[in-house]
């Protein structure tokens, strides 16, 4: 081997003897696995042959003849072309060889990187540039770019988040406190709270709530925050704020909610002065006597929204439907508990959009457990906040039915219609004539406004069968209604 060799082989303290003889055969083999890509090129910078380490390689590359002939500078990128020329004219040169990034065109799609060093290996100039391939480097770097600007899009959207959390938290009109869920202490307060809580409020970081109230206070804010803890929810609390300076406390209602962050509980816990969320707080005193006793009324009153759903409903109603408390009923259906499910509160409430109030209107109210009881519905249509909504008042009449003797036939028209709905058409015909059959069609009729199908679905009859009755008896005129049945 020639002396360029063996300036680079300075490793070796004795390669002649170590190595020995070197041929042709045993160098290409040798330079084909120190490299994924070997370039043997002669003086003038033409490429003479050509090894490749990797097939993938050279597919992409697509060398193996397309570059027998041509100059290594024409086979990179325009880019990469001065590097390449400045690669060959250091490797005639004593100095030690450098490594330099090139770029190869590829068919398959993105330019190929290959880092190369170039080697003189005799005196006729000819020379071997060794490549490696910087592929899965280059996509490890892409990955670890797309994962950085990942992490940042993640981060920026946190900020963001936060940012939107602090303003509304220092906007907000509520009073809000952020309190830990081991020790009840107040770790946030909005400026809201603290203004609420007065000279008290700079303190108020760092102490436990129930401190901050009022001592006979101290142990229902406890039991709040325990049932929120053990369940999750709970209801408001109403409490006195410990007395300002110069100043009486104020009656306030507690309301909080549990969440965790970073492993850890926390409360949030809202807190409403009593004169804004007492629904009766602007009332006189009159008016929020009327609501006490509504609230205490033996009869049931509830007040559903536009679609039949409750908003609120007394303790007489709960005892109806056999329920323990108001959150079992908001929210569910009217008709769950009164009438026979989609019709009797149906026709209530057309009746209500119609003409705004129902008087005595029969029907029954059933419990969760089984039990039924025959009741008087009265009802009103009002608008609360620019949305209408339904009070129902609904009275137990089981006693004065009770009364009447049984089996005795209806005494007048009237009296029947206080039986239609309570008990079936079948019932009712078994223990009466014909005649009796024809006033409860009659009546269903008026009940309904003539509506045959909703007059129907009250007797407990199909359209087809009630159509039969209405021709037996030549109730109505047929021939308008003939199409309604095909």
């Amino acid at each position: 081997m020639n002396w360029r060799i063996t300036a680079l082989l300075r490793a070796f303290s004795t390669p002649k003897k170590s190595l020995g003889d070197l041929d042709a055969e045993s160098a290409a083999t040798l330079i084909a696995a120190a490299s994924d890509l070997a370039l043997v090129v002669d003086g003038r910078g033409v490429i003479a042959d050509v090894s490749f380490h990797s097939e993938d390689l050279a597919r992409d590359l697509d060398a193996r003849s397309a570059w027998l002939g041509r100059p290594w500078a024409d086979t990179v990128t325009v880019e990469s072309r001065p590097k390449a020329e400045a690669l060959l004219r250091e490797a005639s040169t004593q100095n030690p060889p450098r490594w330099r990034h090139l770029n190869h065109p590829s068919d398959r799609g993105a330019d190929v990187p290959i880092l190369y060093s170039v080697v003189r290996i005799n005196h006729e100039g000819k020379l071997v540039a060794f490549g490696r391939d910087l592929r899965p480097l280059s996509e490890l770097q892409q990955r670890l770019v797309e994962a950085q600007q990942s992490l940042e899009q993640d981060y920026s959207r946190l900020r963001h988040v936060e940012l939107r959390y602090r303003l509304l938290f220092q906007a907000s009109s509520e009073a809000v406190l952020i309190l830990d869920g081991a020790t009840s202490r107040v770790i946030e307060a909005n400026p809201a709270a603290q203004l609420l809580f007065g000279e008290a409020g700079k303190r108020l970081i760092g102490r436990p709530l129930p401190q901050a109230c009022g001592e006979s206070d101290a142990a229902a804010i406890q039991a709040l925050l325990g049932t929120v803890r053990a369940t999750g929810r709970s209801g408001d609390v109403h409490a006195r704020l410990a007395p300002r300076e110069a100043e009486g406390g104020q009656d306030v209602a507690l309301s909080a909610s549990l969440f965790r962050e970073d492993g850890a509980s926390l409360f949030l816990v809202r807190i409403k002065p009593e004169t804004a969320n007492s629904a009766a707080a602007g009332l006189s005193k009159t008016k929020s006597k009327l609501l006490t006793l509504v609230e205490s009324a033996p009869d049931g009153f509830v007040v559903v929204d536009t679609d039949g759903r409750i908003i609120t409903a007394n303790a007489a109603f709960l005892e109806f439907a056999q329920l323990a408390n108001e959150e079992q009923a908001r929210g569910e259906s009217l008709d769950r508990w009164l009438g026979r499910q989609g019709v009797d509160v149906d026709i209530l409430i057309a009746n209500l959009r119609q003409h705004g109030s129902v008087r005595l209107f029969a029907t029954l109210v059933r419990g969760e457990y089984g039990a039924n009881a025959a009741v008087e519905v009265s009802a009103v249509a009002v608008t609360n906040g620019g949305q209408p909504c339904y009070g129902f008042a609904i009275r137990n009449v089981g006693h004065r039915l009770s009364a009447e003797p049984a089996g005795e036939l209806p005494r007048s028209t009237e009296h029947l219609a206080e039986l239609i709905g309570r008990v079936s058409l079948k019932e009712l015909v078994r223990q009466s004539t014909d005649v009796i059959e024809r006033l409860c069609i009659e009546t269903a009729l008026k009940m309904t406004g003539d509506n045959r199908a909703s007059a129907a679905e009250m007797l407990g009859l199909s359209r087809q069968s009630f159509y039969v009755k209405l021709r037996r008896y030549g109730l109505g005129d047929l021939a308008p209604e003939s199409g309604e049945l095909g």
